[in-house]
């Protein structure tokens, strides 16, 4: 078994200016979006859809989170460059187990039958059908990089040298809040907050995959793997 390798470390810099950038990725930016689009719209006299309004949005999430953590990035991709094939079966062992211990947990606690009550899955699904490429970009290359670089590499890589239990802890948790919280408080039921245990299997595989390979291109493929087929499930 290939050793596990140490993840990529954070400069000062980007732990503080990440961290900003998180708070305000997590609590700020998806209450905004839609009082955003609306103000880009009568600046434009036109009407913007959501689905380019989304694009729009995580371009500039890209931009930033590129920019914000190249030092990060760079030394994840010469990992990944020195053991590609370590990435490589990490990623797949990790697929495996997403979906393994998903069906489990659907099997014993019968979690996630009714999927239909998720809000984030149903809106993705409206915009998979309305604009598929657009929104295949998002799912499948710039919402796993943006995601993967803040709870794996900043969430994750900056607590892991205090605790790893809490590291895993907190990546799992935030990953998991930031799916649902937004349409909680939008439709004013705090029950919806149990939707949060649909994405913590996901967060743990995620979060082991950055561990195990020690770069953030294993956790990306993965996430990037998960919302293709996701997406292709959908189609079918």
């Amino acid at each position: 078994m290939a050793k596990k390798r140490p993840s990529a470390g954070l400069t000062n810099l980007e732990r503080f200016g990440g961290t900003i950038f998180f708070v305000f990725y997590l609590l700020l930016l998806p209450l905004a979006a839609e009082p955003a689009r609306h103000l880009a719209g009568e600046l434009l006299g036109r009407r913007i859809s959501g689905e380019l309004y989304g694009a729009v949005y995580y371009y500039g999430l890209f931009a930033v989170t590129a920019i914000l953590f190249h030092h990060l990035l760079g030394t994840s991709t010469r990992r990944f460059l020195d053991d590609p094939g370590l990435t490589l079966k990490t990623a797949a062992v990790g697929l495996v187990a997403h979906y393994g211990l998903c069906e489990l947990a659907a099997r014993l606690g019968r979690i996630f039958v009714d999927r239909s009550g998720n809000l984030n899955d149903s809106a993705i699904s409206a915009r998979t059908g309305s604009a598929p490429h657009m929104t295949l970009l998002i799912l499948v290359f710039l919402a796993p990089f943006v995601e993967e670089t803040l709870f794996r590499g900043l969430v994750f890589g900056g607590l892991k040298e205090r605790s790893r239990l809490l590291a895993y802890a907190a990546s799992c948790a935030l990953f998991a809040l930031v799916h649902v919280w937004q349409f909680a408080v939008a439709g004013r039921d705090p029950a919806y907050f149990l939707w949060m245990a649909q994405y913590l299997i996901p967060g743990l595989v995620l979060t082991w995959a950055y561990e195990h390979s020690g770069t953030l291109w294993a956790s990306f493929g993965l996430h990037a793997g998960v919302n293709a087929l996701s997406a292709l499930a959908e189609r079918i």
